[in-house]
């Protein structure tokens, strides 16, 4: 059973840019110290960690690739040490390339990504390896999204206009059209703003809701509300919190004295999933 977690493997790639299954290695001969770990990697000589050890990647950019038919699409993210790096034409040619890769390779999960092949012979991770050596920085892949099946819509916002984008939404509806298109595009924009964690009430976790409701509880007990009114003001309490955290639940950007679902319902179509991604976060 392995004595590390994927936050450490995460962290340890942060650190060093050292590939995934390197950073695994590592961290199992240093029985999950990642402090340790990153000492293997450098008496290893992998290249690059002595130097990028301590380094962050928090800046980048979020790509998006859309079938023309709209049935598929993938949002990425790469990550890179400076906005100089972020906005060069070389880092976003390497991040479209991965983006296109993903497309059509279709991986199950960042692991897979990596060790699939980009070019005969040659794996996305040793890719993004040489990426961190030609453009001289950190640089780290380490979040995608595919989705196909449905109508697929995405919308990238640049946080400033020098920089490309640096938040990405890839929208799934179960069918398209016109009153689709113009929805996917409305919902994409109000996820970038409102960043939602789950679709609907039904996808946070049973424990989540049920510390929300002690926190409510204990909450109002302590500002000295009725015992008789507290299951209600907790409930309400509780449902603010829903409308706070799922999408549908979420009073329209647009329009807030509608919520999101009702917009998907009067356009008549169905929002399947979503997946948000802002660099560094």
């Amino acid at each position: 059973m392995a004595n590390y977690t994927a936050a450490d493997v995460k962290k340890l790639r942060e650190l060093t840019g050292a590939g995934m299954m390197d950073c695994k290695k590592a961290l199992v001969e240093a029985e999950g110290d990642v402090e340790k770990a990153v000492e293997l990697l450098r008496v290893k000589g992998q290249k690059g960690v002595a130097k990028r050890e301590g380094r962050s990647a928090t800046n980048g950019a979020v790509v998006a690739l859309i079938s023309e038919d709209q049935t598929s699409g993938v949002l990425l993210e790469l990550k890179c040490e400076t906005d100089f790096v972020a906005k060069g034409d070389k880092f976003l040619a390497t991040a479209n390339t991965l983006a296109a890769h993903v497309a059509a390779s279709s991986p199950a999960d960042l692991e897979a990504l990596l060790a699939s092949e980009i070019e005969p012979g040659k794996t996305v991770q040793a890719f993004v390896d040489e990426a961190n050596a030609n453009l001289g920085e950190k640089i780290v892949l380490d979040r995608f999204a595919q989705f196909s099946g449905g109508y697929v819509g995405v919308y990238l916002h640049r946080t400033m206009p020098d920089l490309p984008p640096q938040v990405g939404v890839l929208v799934e509806l179960d069918k398209g059209g016109d009153a689709a298109a113009v929805v996917a595009k409305d919902v994409a924009q109000h996820v970038a703003a409102f960043a939602p964690t789950y679709l609907t009430r039904e996808d946070v976790p049973a424990e989540v809701v049920e510390n929300e409701r002690r926190v409510a509880e204990a909450t109002s007990r302590e500002e000295g509300k009725p015992e008789a009114a507290l299951p209600k003001i907790v409930e309400g309490r509780v449902n603010g919190f829903f409308k706070e955290v799922t999408l549908l639940d979420q009073p329209f950007a647009k329009d807030n004295k509608k919520s999101v679902k009702k917009i998907l319902d009067e356009a008549g179509v169905e929002l399947k999933r979503f997946a948000r991604i802002r660099v560094g976060a």
